[in-house]
C-alpha cells in the first residue's frame, strides 16, 4: 500500500482565527469548500492540494458542538470500498461509528473507531 493517508480533518472552534494562524504559519491562501451533503452545519477551509503530487489533502472544519483540542486530527484512509474497512474494524474490536455514507462527487467516507478509542476515517471513491 502506497501513501495509505489520503485526507485529514483539523477541527476548530473559531475559523477565522485558526484560518490566519495557518495561513500565517504556512504563507498558503486556504480555499472554501461547500459542504459535500452531509447532514450537519460546517465550515470547511481546504489546505492548497495538487491531485497530482504526492502527500495528503486537508481542511479546517468547523462544526456545530465538535469539541476542538487534545487530539482533534482525524487522519482518512484510502479503500477501495470504505464499507469493506469498516466491516473489518468492527470485526477486529473496533466499532462502526458513521456506516459508509456519501460525499457527493468526492466518493464516500466511513468513521470508525479502534481498539483504543481513536476515530479514524475511511474514503473511497466508490
Amino acid at each position: 500500500m502506497s501513501n495509505p493517508v489520503v485526507w485529514f480533518e483539523i477541527y476548530v472552534q473559531d475559523m477565522d482565527r485558526a484560518k490566519t494562524f495557518y495561513e500565517s504559519m504556512l504563507s498558503v491562501s486556504l480555499e472554501k469548500l461547500e459542504n459535500p451533503g452531509l447532514d450537519m452545519e460546517m465550515e470547511m477551509w481546504s489546505f492548497p492540494v495538487d491531485m497530482e503530487a504526492a502527500g495528503a489533502a486537508g481542511a479546517l472544519i468547523k462544526i456545530k458542538d465538535m469539541p476542538t483540542g487534545v487530539n482533534s486530527v482525524l487522519v482518512y484512509f484510502a479503500c477501495e470500498d470504505c464499507a469493506v474497512e469498516a466491516e473489518k474494524a468492527a470485526a477486529a474490536g473496533g466499532k462502526i461509528e458513521k456506516p459508509k455514507t456519501s460525499i457527493g462527487q468526492y466518493g464516500h467516507i466511513a468513521l470508525i473507531s479502534d481498539t483504543e478509542g481513536n476515530m479514524v476515517g475511511l474514503h473511497s471513491r466508490s
